[in-house]
């Protein structure tokens, strides 16, 4: 009863307002939001639109607050606030105060004149630069035409994506729910003006979740961005295809209302990387900080997981290996092959060790090819797998993702064999192949001046061009420098990252294409893969460039990972376990889903950049990023997979480019990359990360940390563990002297560890001469 009479209070005071001049009001807080889009040639329109299931019958436009419809009267207010960071804040509430409505929807429009097809147009994680380019196929991993292969002209090439056309005569239109985007979020770059344009918006009002529409003209000179209350989308984008969206705009009676909150950020830019920076700045201001929770130790993770890995090496007539797959077939690099065999070495058991070494004679005697190039996988009965291939060209392909993926994560077996003390078990043989490996990849820079998609391993010739496929090359190639003395491959390594950080980042503000199950599509591996090697020639070079590079591709893999906590139906999985999500990585433009962390990799990078500049914008996304893999995964009360202990999979769908029915659900099934990422995280990237001179404490893991007392050079720190299990948290202490210098890839075989058990809460004592549990 006392919400109906408050109810009823709200609306006469409503009205009140509009009667003693709220209009006034209005209109000057449009004005107010308008001034900041008048930066940019723009304008706000509010409106009303008809609908017949999801076509739009006719759309109305208010005035003064005010419009009537055949269906009855409107009435809008909407209060706008300057924030000091720059940015016009605003709510509106429509109401239907008359009559009746039938399938409508609200609508916020921000109409901007002086567009071209030059601008950058970006949707975290759904449109980058407006998607304008060839599309091929109508559903996921689209075979590619004969004209993509051996071809060094092929532009780039994605899957059937919502996009905009750069063809004139013809309007473009992307159409969108919120839940398409891991920021509901609609952002541009104008060259021209030298401007930005960040739209942020709330996932869902009580009509449900948002609308998200880009529309250009047929000249292509104009551009209406528009948020609506609900989304009433013709078609929903699926897997590199599209659906009936079942989208419906709600009936109104007399007094029904709805807010809308948006946010809007003009602001002057010099180019894509600016835009991508003040992005990451402010992706979370209109939804807040989220609130990610600690509930699995990285140390439980990593016991469980290693646990499912080593049930899962076999013995096969190929050779022996732990299972990538769910399968007995190995597929190397990318979802895991040859990766979750570098968690298991940090074990530091013999056994494992011992198996390690094994997988490793297998790959370096059965995969690499004449030219030094590895194939990408091989049967369990010795088959090698073929990769993209088109009839007309036999020759076998392999990834060249792939191959960046076996030169770093080879390098970095040999480090951490050495660093254990176990140096003299590494094989002539994996030295000799890392060192084919990274000459193939010199030669080939050195020809093409890029590293293609696919590679022939036979030949050394580039099978399918273009795309960001090597990203992580670069990485290896500066590993491999310093780790056999080439100078020559440091050289290859600074072109190779200088090259795709000016094509792909600055130019087009996105990287792709080095999935397996993609076309040229942007996507977050890609990324952070980039993400790695610009931080890697930081550290081997000193060059503050390198750290202002770096900055812009956090600020890109940032547009890929959920910054908000999302709302999941009513009785989904993800609802009924409460599970945060903020931090799951979304795949790709085509593969449109979030997953539980980067494929495949802890992500250090970020934490690595944070160290380098103490920004802690980079440790909150790798924190959530490591929070919301914890939430996929298996353990007793928090079922996820039905499968395996300590198991998870790659699904997490807060859209339904799988249909309603999957939104918030998971997968009955399990990854080894996930459980791979999962293990990484709990090796490479600290529990606790102390600065001394700071005396500042940044927590990871699923504990938390206070400073108890600071006196001179000893911090005291009290770690409390609330989640079931008991934790072994790693730390990393150090002061500014020590943080400005590059980390060791094998640094965390030496930091201490403060165990907590469940439910405790124990002091430690941080001294210069390291951590002390007291």
């Amino acid at each position: 009863m006392n919400n109906d009479r408050n109810k009823q209070i709200k609306y006469f005071l409503f009205a009140i307002s509009l009667l003693l001049g709220t209009t006034g009001v209005l209109h000057a807080q449009q004005q107010t939001a308008e001034a900041l889009l008048g930066r940019l040639h723009g304008s706000l329109r509010y409106s009303i639109g008809r609908y017949d299931g999801t076509t739009l019958l006719s759309e109305q436009t208010f005035q003064h607050g005010r419009l009537q419809t055949g269906g009855g009267d409107w009435q809008l207010q909407t209060h706008a606030t300057m924030l000091p960071d720059g940015a016009a804040d605003v709510q509106v509430v429509c109401r239907l105060a008359q009559g009746r409505a039938a399938q409508s929807a609200v609508t916020v429009s921000l109409d901007f004149s002086h567009w071209s097809p030059q601008h950058y147009v970006l949707v975290p994680a759904s449109v980058y630069n407006g998607n304008r380019y060839r599309s091929i196929g109508n559903g996921y991993n689209p075979d590619y035409p004969r004209d993509m292969y051996y071809n060094p002209h092929v532009p780039l090439t994605i899957a059937n994506n919502p996009r905009l056309s750069d063809e004139k005569g013809k309007p473009s239109v992307i159409t969108l729910q919120t839940t398409n985007a891991a920021t509901p979020a609609i952002c541009f770059f104008s060259p021209e003006e030298k401007k930005g344009c960040i739209v942020l918006t709330t996932q869902q009002t009580s009509l449900g979740n948002s609308g998200l529409t880009i529309a250009e003209n047929s000249a292509k000179d104009s551009c209406v961005l528009s948020i609506s209350a609900p989304a009433v989308r013709r078609l929903a984008p699926g897997f590199g295809d599209f659906h009936p969206s079942g989208d419906h705009a709600p009936d109104w009676q007399a007094g029904d209302e709805v807010t809308l909150h948006y946010r809007v950020y003009v602001f002057d830019a010099e180019d894509i990387p600016a835009l991508l920076r003040r992005f990451m700045t402010v992706r979370k201001a209109l939804s807040g900080p989220n609130q990610p929770r600690d509930i699995l130790p990285m140390s439980k993770l990593l016991q469980c997981a290693t646990d499912i890995c080593r049930g899962n090496f076999i013995e096969v007539k190929t050779g022996a290996y732990y299972r990538p797959e769910n399968n007995n077939d190995f597929q190397l690099g990318w979802v895991s092959g040859m990766i979750n065999t570098y968690p298991m070495l940090a074990l530091n058991d013999a056994k494992e060790r011992e198996r390690v070494a094994r997988e490793l004679d297998f790959i370096t005697g059965k995969l690499q090819g004449e030219s030094g190039y590895f194939y990408g996988g091989i049967t369990a009965d010795g088959k090698l797998r073929p990769e993209k291939m088109h009839p007309d060209f036999p020759e076998l392909q392999a990834m060249v993702r792939k191959n960046g993926d076996v030169l770093f994560w080879l390098m970095k077996h040999l480090m951490l064999l050495k660093a254990q003390g176990y140096g003299r078990m590494i094989r002539p043989e994996w030295e000799l192949a890392a060192k084919r490996l990274a000459t193939a990849f010199a030669a080939t820079w050195q020809k093409h001046g890029e590293f293609g998609q696919y590679i022939a391993p036979r030949t050394g010739e580039i099978a399918v061009y273009n795309s960001t496929a090597g990203a992580i090359v670069p990485a290896g190639m500066m590993l491999a420098s310093r780790y056999f003395h080439v100078r020559a491959w440091t050289r290859v390594a600074q072109q190779a990252s200088a090259f795709y950080y000016l094509r792909d980042v600055e130019k087009q503000g996105l990287t792709g294409g080095d999935c397996g199950d993609i076309s040229h599509d942007a996507n977050s591996e890609s990324a952070f893969g980039l993400l790695e090697s610009l931080v890697s020639m930081y550290e081997y070079s000193g060059e503050r460039h390198w750290l202002q590079k770096a900055a812009t591709q956090a600020a890109l893999c940032a547009t890929w990972a959920l910054s908000y906590d999302p709302v999941f139906p009513s009785g989904s999985a993800i609802d009924k376990l409460k599970s945060h999500m903020a931090g799951a990585v979304w795949a790709s433009i085509q593969n449109k889903h979030a997953a539980p962390g980067v494929c495949t990799s802890s992500g250090d990078a970020l934490f690595r950049l944070f160290r380098a500049t103490g920004d802690p914008l980079y440790a909150d996304l790798l924190r959530d990023i490591q929070h919301a893999h914890a939430e996929a995964v298996n353990m007793p009360g928090h079922i996820t997979t039905n499968n395996l202990m300590g198991s998870s999979m790659e699904r997490i769908q807060p859209g339904d480019a799988e249909g309603k029915e999957s939104i918030g659900n998971f997968i009955n099934t399990r990854n080894s990359w996930t459980e791979t990422a999962g293990m990484l995280m709990a090796l490479e990237i600290p529990g606790i990360y102390v600065n001394t001179d700071k005396k500042e404490v940044y927590v990871f893991d699923h504990v938390t940390a206070r400073v108890v007392s600071t006196e001179k050079d000893v911090m005291v720190i009290a770690v409390t563990n609330p989640t079931a299990y008991d934790a072994s948290v790693s730390l990393l202490s150090e002061n500014n002297r020590e943080a400005a210098v590059p980390l060791p890839r094998t640094a965390f075989v030496k930091w201490p560890h403060v165990v907590v058990n469940a439910g405790q809460t124990v002091t430690v004592r941080v001294t210069p001469e390291g951590a002390v549990v007291r």
